[in-house]
Formats: structure tokens, sequence, C-alpha cells
């Protein structure tokens, strides 16, 4: 286990994560556009001097709050799976992971707004894009890795391929995560057709 920062170093990440959670109370009370330095100074207790010292435009402010946010998400998935992922069932892991992706309390519907916002955005920002492209690589790629481990166990058609499987079930939850934010969908049928869909790649 590695040693947790101390000193200055430990003091800028507490700043950090501080001012990225200010990000959150306000996109989750007034939305996206009331994010500013003066606003995120006034809710993190700093001036807007120490918020543009780490932050120096709203871009970056919400960029660390997309951060922040996945951090978080990634906290609570682990928390839900209470072992080591690798020792865990891939099947398990899979719900866990995809269902996360729905929104269904204050916090997670704060996190996908800040997400959503976020991939707008890429549509007219090649650096957020690219971005994006990096993060869902990553997330496809760990999910095919757990397709492919209950394939390799017999658990799974081999006719299915794990990286169009993974990219399909993540799109899924996204879209419905997008239904539930407004409010097409509720939070429990969203997560049932998430999980109905992961049940029949299980055959």
């Amino acid at each position: 286990m590695g040693r947790r920062a101390r000193g200055p170093g430990a003091q800028h990440e507490q700043r950090c994560r501080e001012i990225a959670d200010a990000v959150l109370e306000i996109v989750a009370e007034r939305g996206l556009p009331a994010v500013s330095l003066s606003e995120v100074a006034a809710r993190a207790g700093v001036s807007a001097g120490r918020v543009q010292h780490y932050f120096p435009s709203k871009k970056e402010l919400i960029e660390a709050a997309f951060d922040r946010g996945n951090d978080l998400s990634s906290a609570r998935i682990n928390a839900k799976i209470g072992q080591d992922p690798q020792a865990a069932s891939p099947r398990a892991v899979l719900a866990v992971v995809l269902t996360e992706l729905i929104p269904y309390d204050p916090t997670t519907r704060v996190h996908m707004r800040v997400r959503q916002s976020f991939t707008a955005r890429a549509l007219a920002d090649e650096a957020i894009a690219a971005r994006l492209r990096q993060d869902y690589a990553r997330l496809h790629q760990t999910l095919a890795l757990l397709i492919r481990r209950d394939q390799d166990a017999g658990r799974i058609p081999a006719t299915a391929d794990p990286d169009d499987t993974a990219a399909g079930l993540v799109a899924l939850a996204e879209g419905l995560a997008y239904y539930v934010l407004i409010d097409v969908s509720s939070a429990d049928t969203a997560r049932d057709l998430v999980l109905s869909a992961l049940a029949e790649v299980y055959g």
C-alpha cells in the first residue's frame, strides 16, 4: 500500500477536492451554467483568486468536477463489490459497474449531470472528445475483460464479441441515464433494463 501524501502536496490535493465538491454542489442546485470562479469560491469558502490559482478557467473547473465525480463513483463501486474486483464474480462486477452509470440518488444525479454536460462539450471541443475516447476505451476494455473471463469459463456463449458487448452495455446504460435525468424513465426501470440486457449476454 502506497503512502498517503503529506505536507503541502496533501493540502493541495485536499483543496482541489474541496473546490471540485463545490462545483458539484452548484451543479446540483442550479445547473452547469451557474458555475463560475466567483460562485465556486463562495461555496468553497475561499477567494476567487485561490480558485483561479488551482483552476484558471471554467473549463478546468468542470474537468475537476468530472474527475471528482468519477473518483467518487469508483469508491462507490469498490464499496458495493466489497472485495478485490479480481476475486469477485465477473457478472457481479459488471452489474455493479453498469448500474452505477444510472443516477439513483442526489449524488449520482449530480455526477451524471456533470458527465452529460462534459460529453456535450466534447461535440465542439476535440481536446475533450479525445479525453472521453480514452476514458471510454479504458471502461470498455475493463468490461470486455470481465466478459471474456466468464466466456472462458463457459458462462457466456463463445459467439459473443466481448468488445462489442461491453460497448453496447455501456451505451445502453448511459442512454438510460439520460432518460432518468430528464424524467423519461425511473432509475428502477432503467436499472432493470440494464440488468435484463446483462442477463441476455449470459444466455
